[in-house]
């Protein structure tokens, strides 16, 4: 074996309030990725469930409910991953190193999260136990007020970021209008968003309601396998690289807008694949507020630190740009259901690749980028995937 693993199926639920429970969601989405790929479910020798939880549901012990699908998976080896807001990718990464290490052929990775049964407060209290617990000040903050915290030393450093924070917002709602799963497919005007009033109030001053990725319920989920078992598939796409690069976890020490994490992770990527960022169809990238998505233009290279707004005033990252960012809509409008997140962009990229994503679709596009971020960028997971012909 080569050790490269491609996917060959994948499922995905419509993002949003859902009434169905957790496990309705992972059983759905086991069932459309199988179908989809046509493997047998007696032939799938590994499942991984990325999740979350941190409290938000009672399912503490939530890795078997995939075996609800079907009655072949019984007795089938499932595991969790977890690891923040990037635990999708994480039990992406741990499906691979199962197929490499000689223990799988075929495997299943799920991503799932139920949200938005809890409070706003219940929700933000249980997001931020992934930030750094033993430090007083750290300690006080959420989620929001941390990326908001990015916003003042980046206007501190380079000058306000919020209008091309706004333009961001303003692209992934319109990316939005063609996924049919996003949660808020809903248009906005630049003016509707880069203004403070009673429907875009200030979270975590200065961040906006409108530079805030949503709570949400919804699974993904792939079907992976090795690259020359891919060939008896109808569609393959290959995992050509897949880097994890983690950072310390409290902010005391190290350049936030640095975001040194990501930008070795896109380094080591690129590297892996023998690709550069110009060779790039597209991009899903982990957009959880407006100025990640900045300062991740700035970690790839799209402009220089401090000049993120270039790729905007430029052009390049809209959809007839030089690299899309986030056909999907994004964190921002598909939906952030935490452990699904990174299943979910893999899953879709697959459907780029394979020409199957509707009116989200890319022509032509062959190599695509995939860019799953866990906290306050510590844990950042990089993918390069091609279409693979069988």
């Amino acid at each position: 074996m080569t050790g490269r693993i491609s996917i060959v199926g994948s499922g995905h639920t419509s993002f949003g309030k859902r009434e169905d429970r957790l496990e309705d969601m992972i059983v759905e989405v086991v069932r459309e990725a199988v179908e989809d790929s046509g493997v047998d479910p007696a032939e799938i020798d590994a499942l991984f469930l990325g999740h979350f939880n941190s409290g938000l549901v009672a399912d503490g012990f939530a890795s078997s409910l995939i075996h609800q699908a079907y009655p072949e998976l019984r007795f089938t080896p499932a595991a969790r991953a977890e690891n923040a807001c990037a635990s999708g990718s994480a039990a992406i990464h741990a499906g691979m190193n199962a197929i490499r290490a000689g223990q799988a052929r075929t495997v299943l990775v799920v991503g799932a999260e139920k949200m938005t049964h809890r409070s706003t407060e219940d929700v933000t209290h249980a997001l931020a136990g992934a930030g750094y617990q033993n430090d007083e000040e750290e300690r006080k903050l959420s989620f929001p007020q941390l990326f908001g915290v990015a916003v003042k030393e980046y206007t501190g450093r380079y000058g306000s970021p919020l209008d091309a924070m706004a333009r961001i917002s303003v692209k992934n709602h319109a990316n939005a209008m063609k996924n049919p799963l996003a949660q808020m497919r809903k248009e906005f005007t630049f003016e509707e968003v880069s203004q403070v009033t009673n429907k875009n109030p200030e979270i975590a001053p200065p961040l906006r309601l409108s530079d805030c990725s949503l709570v949400t319920d919804g699974a993904a989920a792939v079907v992976l396998t090795t690259e020359e078992d891919a060939a008896r598939f109808d569609r393959a796409v290959r995992i050509r690289a897949a880097s994890h690069v983690s950072d310390r976890l409290p902010l005391q020490g190290r350049d936030f807008l640095a975001f040194e994490g990501p930008e070795r992770a896109f380094a080591m990527a690129f590297e892996e694949a023998g690709v550069a960022l110009d060779d790039m169809d597209f991009a899903e990238v982990h957009d959880c507020f407006t100025i990640a998505e900045l300062l991740i233009y700035e970690a790839l290279g799209l402009a220089p630190k401090g000049q993120g707004a270039r790729a905007l005033e430029e052009g390049t990252v809209y959809r007839d740009g030089a690299l899309p960012v986030n056909l999907s809509g994004g964190l921002k409008a598909k939906g952030h259901p935490v452990g699904a997140t990174g299943v979910s962009m893999h899953a879709l990229a697959y459907r780029q690749l394979t020409g199957r994503a509707g009116e989200m679709q890319k022509d032509g596009a062959s190599l695509g980028l995939v860019f799953n971020m866990g906290g306050s960028a510590v844990a950042n997971y990089a993918s390069v995937l091609e279409t693979q012909k069988t």
